[in-house]
């Protein structure tokens, strides 16, 4: 079985549940008691995703302009965040955690479970044949 599964398709279908749940999930979890930014933080992150998501040029993408290899590097600069951002802001216990396993997950689908996107042969390529 190959271990890199998330297609470009496979992807838009996450996409938009993760931004739903990235804007949902700190109120859900009262996230942000010591300290408002772990609420949104999160929440700004979601509507970010949201935005990026009907921005991309795959399946789901309402708009298509942005490429999806651009979709896939802001990811991986969420996650980078994520993991910094209770380093940063001193977030602790469920705050703390949250952050960390959004990271966790956003940096293994995008740089472990992430499928390569098929190249198109070049035309010299094409032309030896």
């Amino acid at each position: 079985m190959n271990v890199r599964f998330v297609t470009r398709q496979v992807h838009a279908w996450i996409d938009y549940p993760v931004a739903v749940s990235l804007m949902a999930m700190p109120f859900v979890l009262g996230l942000g008691s010591q300290n408002p930014i772990a609420l949104w933080l999160s929440v700004v992150t979601g509507v970010a995703a949201l935005i990026l998501t009907l921005l991309t040029d795959h399946e789901l993408g309402v708009f298509r302009v942005l490429p999806y290899w651009f979709h896939v590097a802001v990811d991986r600069i969420v996650g980078v965040t994520f993991v910094a951002a209770p380093l940063v802001f001193g977030f602790s216990g469920l705050d703390a955690g949250y952050y960390f396993a959004n990271a966790a997950a956003v940096l293994l689908v995008t740089f472990v479970l992430n499928a390569s996107e098929p190249t198109a042969p070049s035309s010299k390529m094409a032309h030896a044949v």
